[in-house]
């Protein structure tokens, strides 16, 4: 059965400023996300699946969802503030999405298969969807419990325009995931990269360390997993009085881990990483997408 690819489109792209999964960065007005596809049926992914705000539905279909035909099967999912479990109810104040492994859980009912997770505004590169689709792709018929994360080299994945938010990953030596810490703040400092700690100390990491850029590889079983502790997370007085908190995949997968429930292997890649996580990465991230197209590795037109 082919991997289904679920694309995490719901972010309001609050640094950035406006609708970024709708900017045109290719030489034809193509986005980030038209790219990750591109890759991913080159890997051998079967469905596309995106995760949506129900209020840019329209704008989807008509820039996004109208070019794919004929290519890969899509369907849409909508991710909103009111879609919690029977007997929870959103505070009246709240206006932050409830988090990434919430907008995963919106796609509950229609991925079936073996998935994999990325943000729609992230440039992963082709060498991580074909390390992540042969990973889903081997996996045997209703397997359970082993899970993956592609596990970029953290010197591959940074801004020049600021610090970058990513998920530090420590594995043990059959290369499964022990730990994912979110550090907020990363980046070179005098040459080496560092993170801030939570005394505002610059920590240093070596170039090659793992960290996660929400690529995540999942069986179906994790949707049960991710109801079920959903509702534990919602059922902490902390959460509903605090209107920011979110139900992050990391939050999901160290619990898994931690509980001895389930393995998650850390996939090395060779990909650089590139996006538009401030407004200043936009032209660069246009040069660098021109440059791939001139080199060869993607056509002019992708659909």
């Amino acid at each position: 059965m082919k991997p289904t690819l679920l694309l995490l489109a719901a972010g309001m792209g609050s640094r950035y400023g406006g609708l970024k999964q709708l900017d045109g960065l290719g030489p034809n007005g193509e986005t980030i996300m038209d790219y990750s596809i591109y890759d991913a049926i080159k890997a051998g992914f079967g469905k596309i699946v995106f995760v949506i705000r129900k209020d840019f539905e329209q704008d989807f279909r008509e820039k996004i969802l109208s070019k794919y035909e004929g290519h890969v099967p899509v369907e849409l999912c909508f991710q909103s503030l009111d879609a919690l479990p029977e007997g929870f109810t959103c505070p009246a104040d709240r206006v932050k999405p409830w988090g990434t492994n919430h907008a995963v859980l919106m796609a509950k009912n229609v991925v079936k298969e073996p998935f994999c997770v990325i943000n729609c505004d992230d440039f992963y590169n082709r060498d991580a969807f074909q390390v992540i689709g042969k990973f889903l792709s081997d996996l045997p018929e209703g397997s359970k419990n082993k899970y993956a994360m592609v596990g970029f080299r953290v010197g591959n994945t940074l801004s020049e325009n600021g610090t970058v938010a990513r998920g530090i990953c420590s594995k043990d030596e059959q290369g499964n995931l022990t730990t994912v810490v979110e550090r907020t703040e990363i980046m070179r400092v005098d040459g080496p990269i560092c993170y801030k700690d939570e005394e505002g100390k610059w920590i240093p990491v070596e170039e090659n360390t793992p960290v996660s850029m929400n690529m995540w590889g999942f069986t179906p079983d994790y949707f049960e997993y991710s109801e079920a502790y959903f509702k534990e997370f919602l059922a902490e007085p902390k959460t509903m009085e605090n209107l920011k908190a979110e139900f992050f995949i990391p939050l999901m997968v160290n619990k898994l881990i931690n509980e001895g429930t389930s393995t998650v292997q850390v996939l090395d890649t060779t990909s650089k990483w590139f996006g538009v996580t401030y407004a200043a990465d936009r032209q660069d991230t246009v040069d660098r997408i021109q440059q791939l197209v001139n080199e060869g590795v993607y056509p002019n037109k992708l659909f």
